[in-house]
């Protein structure tokens, strides 16, 4: 496990916050132990999240694992971020405690509530079909610098 990513996440808490007039938003409860997770989602053009925050009850594992849902989410679609998986999470913390494995399956249930509350209010004629709407290009990533080899034999990577 990341401890020194994790660390960070919780005390910045990036993504913590309610929402004002969300598209859509869901709860997940756990009655494993109590704790409570809202995601909230604003769906733009072509059923992109543009915005996306949570509020939760647990403790630091459900603070940072709702903030890694927050980064993998934001900016895809709907259904990119429907399609996150418990394996993409513990990815991004680099594993998770045995005692806390099932933290990223918490976090993605709620996720997937607001993602269901979304198509409901679509059906409905609640919010506009924003999957029918043209989307505005998204930024593509760039990719990771190439290593460079040196006389040496030692790998040079420079980062700008």
């Amino acid at each position: 496990m990341d401890f020194a990513k994790f660390q960070r996440l919780v005390e910045a808490r990036p993504g913590f916050q309610t929402m004002d007039a969300p598209t859509a938003s869901g709860e997940y409860f756990s009655d494993s132990c109590g704790d409570m997770y809202n995601f909230f989602l604003k769906v733009g053009p072509g059923a992109v999240i543009e915005d996306i925050s949570y509020f939760t009850t647990g403790c630091g594992f459900g603070t940072a694992t709702c903030s890694l849902v927050v980064e993998l989410a934001k900016g895809k679609t709907i259904d990119e971020a429907g399609a996150i998986s418990t394996a993409q999470v513990e990815a991004e913390l680099a594993g998770y405690p045995e005692k806390k494995k099932d933290y990223p399956e918490r976090a993605l249930e709620a996720l997937k509530v607001a993602i269901d509350d979304y198509h409901a209010k679509v059906a409905s004629g609640a919010v506009p079909d924003f999957a029918a709407m043209e989307a505005a290009p998204r930024p593509v990533r760039a990719a990771a610098p190439a290593s460079q080899p040196v006389d040496d034999g030692k790998v040079t990577i420079s980062l700008r």
